[in-house]
């Protein structure tokens, strides 16, 4: 009898474990994802510069705020090569930089989308079989077993306050 609590316990506390890291891994897949996104954003506008340059080019700077700026002919871009340091390359080679960060970025979320599958099995299946366990015991071990319990509340005195007649507690 003990014995079966004590692994309804288990179970219980491997599916509460395992879920909190699906959330975590799901919170981290969004945001990786929303780095691609604009990693894939960033490609494109680099490629639809013509190699001529352009003149009047509008350049998003973030809440809904654009640059008006002039894109020389030979004009790179910046970009970051690592370790937050920045380096001036011409816009193929960022295009090229941003794509090959875009496809490792791609395989990680894919990997990561395959350890959320499996751990989702995993918890599936721990919470199939925490049911099976439940529904096997026997009445008499269910009923046995000790009610959750409740904090009895402590009863409120009324606060007043000097020179007031109601509080947010009345």
């Amino acid at each position: 009898m003990a014995a079966d609590r004590e692994e309804l316990q288990r179970i219980a506390q491997m599916v509460e474990v395992n879920r909190e890291r699906m959330q975590a891994i799901e919170q981290q897949l969004g945001q990786l994802e929303s780095i691609h996104v604009e990693q894939i954003q960033a490609i494109e506008a680099l490629q639809a510069i013509p190699e001529e340059g352009a003149q009047g080019a509008m350049i998003p700077l973030g809440s809904g705020v654009q640059i008006i700026a002039d894109i020389p002919s030979g004009g790179g871009a910046v970009v970051d090569i690592g370790s937050r340091v920045q380096a001036e390359r011409t816009r193929e080679e960022a295009a090229d930089i941003l794509s090959k960060r875009s496809e490792e970025l791609a395989a990680i979320i894919e990997r990561m989308k395959a350890e959320l599958n499996e751990l989702e099995q995993t918890t599936v299946g721990l919470a199939q079989k925490f049911n099976e366990n439940v529904e096997g015991m026997q009445p008499e071990t269910i009923t046995d077993a000790p009610e959750p319990t409740t904090p009895t509340p402590t009863p409120r005195r009324s606060k007043r306050k000097r020179g007031t007649d109601l509080t947010l507690d009345d």
